[in-house]
């Protein structure tokens, strides 16, 4: 089609008999046709039409996110920070996957300059720690611990809060990029990492982001597993996936909707975790 013809077609839209019809018809041209539905949104004063485009537009992004979120997993899931910026573009579209990168680049950076060849793992385990929530300032979201923002990898980055499973993300992709042994663990009610240090006869132990990089043993783990009153499991205290970890950040985010009584939303993540499943 035309560009003309596609600004007619969105014209019709205003028809509300044939309205269903061509809503149907927009949407079997995918997401190419928004920057379309966006102007014509900012053209039109009635608040009507407005949110129909409105939700034309959510509709066909929340297509296309289905359709990413399926290759990134039959791709095999192994890039992390394309799986959560999937799902930050739930709630901005626009992410921009570069812009994370380079945002993680410049962390990695920062860390390099400071490790040296030689050193402990505990030794580098501080070293990070201190780019992270000394310099960077990073810390847990106590005051908004349900916001959706918290989630969103984007959001963490610029205003240095997250949740336990966001700042583990961001300290992983560093430290994997630092080329250290670093992994998430999937406890219950808590998101945290493990360092597995190749030096023969070094035990791994577990960093602790919420709580600004606090280094925890696996006694630590156990004695927190059995504070929760829950049999011991395996994974606790193994590595996870990516997808496990993706999957988690979709049931963090889950929460936060049901907690803010937001059941569309909440519905639609539930499709997204449905893909992962």
């Amino acid at each position: 089609m035309t560009n003309k013809e596609i600004k007619a077609l969105i014209s019709l839209l205003d028809d509300p008999e044939i309205a269903p019809q061509i809503q149907d018809k927009i949407q079997n041209l995918g997401e190419s046709i928004i920057p379309f539905l966006e102007e014509s949104w900012e053209e039109t004063l009635d608040g009507q039409q407005q949110q129909r485009l409105e939700d034309l537009i959510h509709h066909l992004q929340f297509e296309g996110l289905q359709q990413r979120l399926k290759v990134w997993r039959e791709a095999g899931a192994t890039d992390l920070l394309e799986g959560m910026w999937l799902l930050n573009t739930y709630q901005y579209p626009d992410a921009d996957l570069q812009a994370l990168n380079r945002a993680i680049e410049q962390l990695r950076f920062e860390a390099w300059t400071a490790l040296r060849p030689d050193m402990h793992p505990a030794d580098q385990v501080q070293t990070l720690n201190y780019i992270m929530f000394r310099v960077h300032k990073f810390a847990a979201n106590t005051q908004h611990f349900h916001s959706p923002a918290n989630s969103m990898l984007q959001r963490v980055i610029e205003t240095k809060r997250g949740n336990p499973l966001t700042l583990c993300v961001i300290y992983l992709l560093v430290a994997q990029r630092l080329n250290l042994p670093v992994f998430g663990v999937n406890l219950p009610n808590l998101f945290v990492l493990t360092f597995r240090p190749e030096l023969k006869g070094a035990e791994p132990f577990y960093i602790n982001c919420y709580n600004r990089g606090l280094v925890l043993s696996r006694t630590d783990i156990e004695h927190y597993v059995s504070q929760l009153n829950i049999s011991s499991n395996p994974m606790f205290y193994e590595p996870c996936s990516n997808i496990d970890i993706v999957r988690r950040a979709l049931r963090n985010l889950q929460m936060s909707f049901e907690k803010l009584q937001e059941p569309v939303k909440a519905a639609e993540v539930a499709v997204l975790l449905s893909i992962l499943e």
